[in-house]
């Protein structure tokens, strides 16, 4: 059983522009932090635990130039201070943690694009070509930017991030379609750079279809490189995924859906993951109540001396076994107002049997 109570705050900010030119560049600052009391029960080897901890502390910097021409996405994360054990995540696991979810990069995303290269070519078709460090185009959102605090048991067989990567985007109407070369190694620490020799042993690819406004289908596949060893001598990924996802407003009500599945096949078919997971959230007026339920299998490798820590880094094939995993959260939020209409405080309450 986990039990959280938190109070989420999120501030926005305007750079000024350093021109008083027309086209001269823009800027936004935002940033979020989410102070957590969690406790589970029990917690690997038995008993119960409880911490307060800031999570997801991130500071992310939009630089607009020609004519919106060009385009830098930065964000920090400093996770690796505040959470430098992990968050207290029972079935989480990834880049050496179990039952903890590890904290991310400090340098999170770092992504130069140049929207709609070939210009007037043809108003119908924008094409974007991205380089940088960030998420792949595989699978779905970045769970941070969803309603639920708790990340999902599937982060690594649903996203691929902190990559360094060359990708191109086709936007037609309805339809986009993504491709990315990227390197395969997972970060093991919160400082640690992608290893650039090994860019481009690994790719992606993703269609995503919107129907109707606010209505998404995606469905992606990745081949992934020796994921969990840097130097390139671990086993490879296959993946899949396929989503659906709403965002409407119906109502007085703001309603949000995610259906999603994910498949990942490890040693050539000899250990397979498989991922389903439903979330949705209304949001009316200050009110936001949430539920999520997901289904997920995981690796279950050798433990070192703390109960919450894997072996890294591995000696050949270290999985020892599937466990499956399913989880139904509840939650609700609250939004108490702005403080000089930049900084949001949103306190929430949840609860996830298992």
């Amino acid at each position: 059983m986990i039990r959280a109570a938190a109070l989420a705050l999120t501030g926005f900010w305007a750079l000024p522009i350093f021109l008083a030119a027309q086209n001269a560049p823009t800027a936004k600052l935002s940033g979020q932090a989410i102070l957590i009391y969690t406790s589970v029960d029990p917690i690997p080897g038995g008993g119960t635990l409880g911490e307060a901890r800031v999570v997801q502390p991130i500071v992310m910097l939009d630089v607009a130039a020609l004519r919106r021409r060009l385009l830098l996405h930065a964000s920090a994360d400093f996770e690796g201070w505040t959470v430098p054990n992990g968050e207290l995540a029972p079935g989480a696991w990834g880049e050496g943690y179990t039952d903890r979810r590890h904290p991310h990069t400090y340098m999170h995303e770092l992504v130069l694009s140049a929207p709609d290269v070939l210009g007037q070519l043809d108003r119908s078709v924008r094409t974007t070509v991205s380089v940088g460090k960030g998420f792949v185009p595989f699978g779905t959102d970045d769970p941070m930017s969803r309603p639920v605090e708790r990340f999902p048991v599937n982060h690594h067989l649903s996203q691929l991030l902190e990559r360094a990567l060359a990708m191109v985007a086709v936007d037609a109407g309805r339809v986009t379609v993504e491709a990315a070369a990227f390197n395969g190694d997972e970060p093991t620490s919160p400082g640690e750079a992608p290893n650039l020799k090994r860019f481009g042993d690994s790719w992606a690819a993703r269609l995503t279809f919107r129907p109707i406004p606010g209505v998404e289908w995606q469905v992606s596949a990745a081949a992934v490189h020796s994921p969990e060893d840097r130097d390139g001598a671990g086993t490879d990924a296959g993946k899949w995924s396929s989503s659906l996802r709403a965002d409407r407003r119906v109502g007085h009500a703001d309603v949000y859906g995610l259906v999603e599945w994910a498949r990942t096949s490890e040693a050539q078919g000899a250990f397979v993951f498989h991922t389903v997971l439903f979330e949705t959230a209304f949001t009316t007026g200050r009110h936001q109540p949430y539920y999520r339920f997901e289904r997920t299998e995981r690796p279950e490798d050798v433990r070192t001396f703390d109960p919450f820590r894997t072996v890294r880094p591995l000696v050949d094939n270290s999985i020892l076994g599937i466990s499956r995993w399913s989880i139904h959260t509840l939650g609700y939020g609250a939004r108490l107002g702005a403080l000089t209409g930049r900084l949001a405080l949103q306190p929430f309450a949840g609860q996830s049997p298992r």
